[in-house]
């Protein structure tokens, strides 16, 4: 622990040296955030071992052990000691990512941190300072979009732990996010968000797949791939939304019938959701509570981060024969290019080599 301690502090003290534009208070509470969960890790081999626990936690816990392993023998992702420790936080949320555009721009506003470059977000770890960071960015006028966070990955620099928040959902939520969050170990661009992001999906996807497969679990699968048929056409719906919106922020006309017109396009972007939902979708309410919700730039732009790039790394994947640690060298030599050279590289990669 004190050699964790000291690599934490040594942070601090840069801080101010490499980043001079946020205070040493949103630091403060990320380094006791972390230092309160790594504290609290519990080995997951001796929770399992453990007959007083509930037999539902160690149920969890041996699963967690297996997407964990696999992740290393099948997916060659970082066979270290993150996610082979526990901890329960004790709520829904481990963190709190505030996104903001301006309001008449699917640009997002980017925040520059040590190790993690440039990215388009503000975590915290607790709650309500990012409801009032979020506020003071409203008053700037910006959009602002906060979501809760059920983990994150500190790039290797630690041993990152399973949360209580992880376990929320399915077995193929928790593989998913074991896959994405190592990926973000395996390769990380500073200040590339979107190829990161999108890296991290695209080894998630196959990688669950790849899991419910060997497993044997061939209902699994089904539901797996009808959730994420479902996801894609979501997708489709709110990149039309996009370029709706784009095209009206390029346009003429005064703040005030842009504003308008933002508000008609967010609209008819719920109507597309509804009619999709009860009539192709036959029902399924899955995306209700992101459509019930605020909608605005700032959460519009989220999506873009995460899943534009998917079919392309995706598609990489499958030149390099599905195997992960050659994929894995051609996303390095990719991600080693200029900003201005990676993406146009990677959507015209037709070989693994």
């Amino acid at each position: 622990m004190r050699r964790v301690l000291i690599r934490v502090m040594a942070a601090v003290l840069l801080v101010p040296l490499l980043n001079g534009c946020t205070g040493i208070g949103y630091y403060a509470q990320s380094v006791d955030g972390h230092l309160k969960m790594l504290s609290a890790r519990e080995k997951v081999e001796k929770l399992i071992d453990d007959a007083t626990k509930p037999g539902q936690l160690r149920a969890q816990m041996a699963l967690a052990r297996d997407i964990r392993r696999f992740a290393s023998d099948e997916l060659a992702l970082p066979d270290n000691n993150s996610y082979r420790s526990y901890v329960d936080t004790g709520r829904d949320y481990v963190t709190y990512a505030v996104f903001a555009a301006p309001e008449f721009s699917l640009t997002a506003h980017t925040w520059c941190f040590p190790v993690y470059g440039c990215v388009p977000y503000r975590g915290y770890f607790f709650r309500d300072a990012a409801v009032e960071f979020a506020i003071k960015a409203q008053q700037q006028g910006l959009d602002v979009h906060v979501a809760g966070i059920t983990a994150y990955s500190t790039l290797g620099w630690f041993a990152d732990p399973l949360l209580n928040t992880m376990f929320r959902h399915d077995e193929t939520y928790l593989a998913g996010l074991v896959f994405h969050e190592l990926a973000h170990q395996q390769v990380y661009v500073r200040g590339d968000t979107a190829f990161n992001e999108a890296f991290a999906v695209a080894v998630e996807t196959t990688g669950v797949k790849r899991w419910l497969k060997q497993t044997s679990d061939a209902a699994a699968l089904r539901r797996y791939e009808a959730d994420l048929a479902r996801k894609a056409v979501f997708l489709e719906l709110v990149a039309q939304a996009r370029a709706d919106l784009a095209e009206v922020y390029a346009g003429p006309g005064s703040d005030a019938a842009k504003r308008a017109a933002k508000t008609a396009a967010i609209e008819k972007l719920r109507r597309r959701y509804r009619r999709m939902r009860d009539g192709r979708w036959g029902g399924y309410r899955g995306y209700d509570g992101w459509f019930d919700a605020p909608i605005n730039n700032a959460k519009l732009a989220v999506s873009g981060f995460y899943n534009d790039l998917v079919p392309d790394f995706v598609r990489l994947l499958a030149a390099c024969s599905g195997d992960y640690t050659t994929f894995y060298e051609a996303v390095e030599r990719i991600g080693a290019l200029d900003e201005n050279r990676r993406h146009a590289a990677l959507k015209a990669a037709k070989r693994c080599r």
